[in-house]
C-alpha cells in the first residue's frame, strides 16, 4: 500500500518548510521528485539533501505566477523526462496587515502566488494527465480555507479560493480519471510562520486554542500527501483533509 516507485512528483515552492517535508515524504514512498522553486542555489542544496537520503531529484525551476512559463516548463519536462504523475501545488506567501489598510500591491502578490499558481501550473499538468487518463493532484490549502483570523483576511480569501478550486477541478477533470484533492495544515512550525512562532503571546493562544495542544511539524504533513498520492485513494476525490490538530473542529 502507499507505494509511489515509478512515478514523478513535481512539488512547486519545495525548497525549504512544508513543500520540502511533502519532497521527503514523497521521496520516502518511491517517487522521483521533481523540485520547483525560484532559487536555483536553494534548490540545488534541496536536491542534495535528498540525494542524500537515496532520493532521485530533478530540478525544474520556473515561476508559478506565471502562466506562460509554467505551461513551457511542464511541457518540456514531459517531453524530455517524462510524466508528472503526481502535483503538489505547495508554492505560497503570506502578507500580514489590517484590512482596511492592507497595501493593493501586497494584496495582487497574493493573488498570484496563492491562487493563480494553482491555476497555471494544475492546468499544464492536467492537459498531459487527462489524455492519459491518470493522474494526482494535490492543492495544498489552510485552516484559513474555513476559519478567519484578524491581520490576514487576504490570505483567507485566497486559501479559500485555493479549497474551491481544488473542487471544481474534481468536478471537471475526475471523468477523466484525474483525483484532485487538498491538504489543509493547520499552524505548522515552518519559515512562513516563523514571526508568529517567536511570538510567546501567540504560541500561547494557539497552544490553548488548539485540542492538540502544539505547533504541527512539517513531517507530519507527509503521510496525508502519500495517501492522496496513492492508488488507496482512487475514489477521493474533491476533498479537503485538514491536518490541524483538531483546530477546525473546536471552540
Amino acid at each position: 500500500m502507499f507505494n509511489l516507485n515509478g512515478r514523478n512528483a513535481l512539488v512547486t515552492g519545495s525548497s525549504q518548510g512544508i513543500g520540502l517535508a511533502l519532497a521527503r515524504g514523497l521521496a520516502k514512498a518511491g517517487a522521483t521528485i521533481v523540485l520547483n522553486g525560484r532559487d536555483i542555489g536553494k534548490l540545488e542544496a534541496t536536491a542534495e539533501s535528498l540525494r542524500s537520503d537515496g532520493a532521485t531529484v530533478h530540478l525544474l525551476p520556473f515561476d508559478v505566477t506565471d502562466h506562460a512559463t509554467a505551461g513551457t516548463a511542464v511541457d518540456s519536462f514531459e517531453t524530455e523526462v517524462g510524466p508528472v504523475d503526481i502535483l503538489v501545488n505547495n508554492a505560497g506567501m503570506q502578507h500580514r496587515g489590517p484590512l482596511e489598510n492592507f497595501d493593493v500591491e501586497a494584496f495582487q502578490k497574493l493573488l498570484q502566488t496563492n491562487i493563480s499558481s494553482v491555476f497555471n501550473v494544475g492546468q499544464a499538468v492536467a492537459n498531459h494527465m487527462i489524455p492519459r487518463g491518470r493522474g494526482k493532484i494535490i492543492n495544498i490549502a489552510s485552516v484559513q480555507s474555513r476559519l478567519a483570523r484578524t491581520g490576514i483576511a487576504p490570505y483567507t480569501a485566497t486559501k479559500g479560493a485555493v479549497a474551491n478550486l481544488t473542487k471544481g477541478m474534481a468536478t471537471d477533470w475526475a471523468r477523466y480519471g484525474l483525483q484532485c484533492n487538498a491538504i489543509a495544515p493547520g499552524y505548522f512550525e515552518t519559515p512562513l510562520n516563523a514571526a508568529l512562532v517567536a511570538d510567546a503571546e501567540f504560541t500561547a493562544w494557539l497552544k490553548q486554542r488548539t485540542p492538540a495542544g502544539r505547533w504541527g511539524k512539517v513531517e507530519e504533513l507527509a503521510g496525508a500527501c502519500v495517501y492522496l498520492a496513492s492508488d488507496e485513494a482512487s475514489f477521493v476525490n474533491g476533498h479537503v483533509l485538514y491536518v490541524d490538530g483538531g483546530l477546525t473542529v473546536s471552540l
